[in-house]
């Protein structure tokens, strides 16, 4: 690593966006990965389309 760096030429901002969205991860428990990844497996869905599924019908009864 350098002990100086020049960032006189740099534009400040340049990376921002105002509107960017940013996705919560969700860690599950191993026994609970296991049964959604079978599950997701037996209907040959992505796991993630399972629990947005499963928990929109939860939404619904609340």
């Amino acid at each position: 690593m350098k002990s100086e760096y020049d960032f006189s030429q740099t534009e400040s901002g340049k990376f921002y966006h105002s509107d960017a969205k940013f996705h919560d991860p969700i860690y599950l428990e191993p026994d609970v990965e296991e049964f959604l990844t079978k599950m997701a497996e037996h209907k040959k869905i992505d796991i993630q389309v399972l629990v947005n599924e499963w928990l929109r019908n939860t939404m619904k009864l609340i």
